[in-house]
């Protein structure tokens, strides 16, 4: 289960049965203290938070109550309580309380992302420093790949029948494929190829390159030799994939940040695989798709996204929509289920909506 946060509204379940307002009160008091302090919180703490003519006792039954519900779980005997990741999930979804951002705080964040002078990927990873910085957490951003205009394309012979292919975009950013090539291809049919394409691309995206040669090759007026005709297939081809195109640029920042409260080396080793997986492309596919059908705000608790098992991390994620309302991206924030939620969420918002606008 997740919660989809819209204009910072949660939206709020009913609660389940046997958690009235006096309990509903005392798991929030105890989620908030644990959010601040990573430490059990006792009966105590929790009375002097409230100052409410509440006794210790009465409060430790309450918190009995939430134990056996399974919202709070004690980590050591005779300690405070700690919320089980049930409890963070019941919080989240009814009782957190949104602060908002001043307008100092949004100054910030629009001149953070200021593009002026700077690269779009410098620009990205501002963003995704801004937001580890502000929330305490690592940072995430993720543009998917543009549809750019191609500026050059060349093919390079690598011997045993394969070629590097090297597209360079309008913005300057280069990639390279390695494909395979005919059996006996003399080096003039990728001179050929490459000439071929070049006279098309013009600035044009790859998507509509692609539509050119396919028309012409279907009216059968390229001009091209067999050989140079395949290899303009095979190097198109290799750019053309559905998802794998989808994919594009995930920018991690303050992943340091995760380390911070960590003890043990089964902990430890949790994290290693963290940083393992966000490095890997299938993560930033998944993480689009958490947000895809997102009109605001996700929050994920532990293992709900499917992605990083039992790490006892969260995920805070809100795609970046333009003035189409398609997404051209997403911006989030990873950390321990402890993160500030009411401080994190209204920082992945605002932050999402610019990004939108910059990427739209």
């Amino acid at each position: 289960m997740t919660t989809t946060m819209r204009g910072l509204l949660p939206v709020r379940p009913s609660l389940p049965p046997g958690l009235d307002a006096r309990a509903a009160t005392i798991l929030r008091e105890v989620v908030e203290e644990y959010v601040a302090s990573g430490e059990p919180v006792g009966s105590r703490t929790v009375a002097r938070r409230l100052g409410l003519p509440l006794s210790p006792a009465t409060i430790r039954n309450v918190m009995a109550s939430l134990t056996e519900a399974g919202l709070l779980f004690a980590p050591h005997i005779s300690a405070g309580r700690l919320p089980t990741e049930a409890g963070l999930r019941l919080f989240v979804d009814g009782l957190l309380q949104f602060g908002a951002l001043s307008d100092e705080e949004q100054k910030v964040i629009d001149q953070s992302l200021e593009a002026l002078g700077r690269s779009l990927q410098d620009t990205l990873s501002e963003a995704s420093a801004l937001l580890a910085g502000m929330s305490g957490a690592a940072g995430l951003v993720i543009a998917p790949k543009g549809e750019g205009g191609v500026k050059h394309i060349e093919f390079v012979a690598l011997g045993s029948n394969r070629a590097l292919v090297v597209l360079v975009g309008a913005d300057g950013h280069v990639e390279n494929r390695v494909i395979e090539t005919p059996p006996g291809m003399p080096p003039s049919a990728l001179v050929e190829a490459a000439n071929y394409l070049n006279a098309r691309a013009m600035g044009v995206s790859l998507s509509d390159l692609r539509r050119r040669v396919a028309t012409d090759m279907e009216q059968d007026s390229t001009a091209l030799d067999s050989l140079a005709a395949e290899v303009v297939e095979s190097g198109l081809a290799i750019w053309n994939g559905g998802r794998a195109e989808s994919g594009g640029t995930l920018i991690v920042r303050g992943q340091s940040r995760l380390l911070a409260d960590v003890d043990g080396q089964e902990r430890l080793l949790a994290i290693q695989s963290l940083f393992d997986r966000l490095e890997a492309q299938e993560t930033m596919l998944r993480l689009l798709e958490l947000v895809e059908n997102s009109e605001g705000v996700r929050i994920f608790i532990g293992a709900e996204s499917g992605l990083f098992g039992t790490t006892g991390m969260s995920v805070v994620m809100a795609p970046a929509r333009n003035e189409a309302n398609r997404i051209v991206g997403a911006i989030g924030v990873i950390g321990p289920t402890r993160i500030n939620y009411g401080r994190v969420v209204p920082v992945v918002d605002y932050t999402a909506r610019l990004l939108g606008d910059m990427l739209g």
